[in-house]
């Protein structure tokens, strides 16, 4: 739960700095993870989530923001864009470093001999232990494709 605490303590440190845009961000992370942690509860999960499913909840929120961004300058509200954009560098501060193409391939490398994938079939195996070890750390969308080249060959 050290990531609850980094962006509780980042919710004080924003009231007493008067950073209002920053609070409000903060506020919305805070927000969302509650949702997760109620639905939790409902599943029987009295804990609430867990870190990874904090770090998948922020990979979320950046990808949405991501899209709404994109979308506001293509309709010429550059003033809407900058705030989502603002609101993702904030939300990216809670997220690991993401790895490089590098890293990417021998963590893929890693993941494929770890549960002896051989085919196409193997994929979702690859891909979930990808996910359960690199949340945030890398786009799942683009690395799937590369899964499936090198799963094909």
């Amino acid at each position: 739960m050290e990531l609850r605490t980094r962006i509780n303590n980042a919710v004080k440190q924003a009231m007493k700095d008067k950073e209002a845009e920053r609070l409000s961000t903060l506020r919305l992370i805070n927000a969302a993870i509650k949702d997760r942690d109620i639905a939790a509860r409902a599943t029987g999960n009295d804990n609430g989530v867990d870190d990874a499913e904090v770090l998948a909840i922020l990979g979320k929120m950046v990808k949405q923001r991501k899209e709404s961004a994109k979308t506001y300058e293509e309709a010429g509200r550059l003033d809407l864009a900058a705030r989502e954009e603002a609101e993702v560098e904030i939300i990216e501060e809670f997220l690991p470093k993401p790895l490089n193409d590098k890293e990417i391939d021998a963590a893929i490398d890693a993941a494929v001999s770890e549960v002896g994938a051989e085919s196409i079939r193997d994929m979702g195996r690859v891909m979930g232990a990808l996910k359960a070890r690199y949340t945030g750390q890398m786009d799942f969308g683009a690395v799937g494709a590369q899964v499936k080249t090198r799963l094909s060959a």
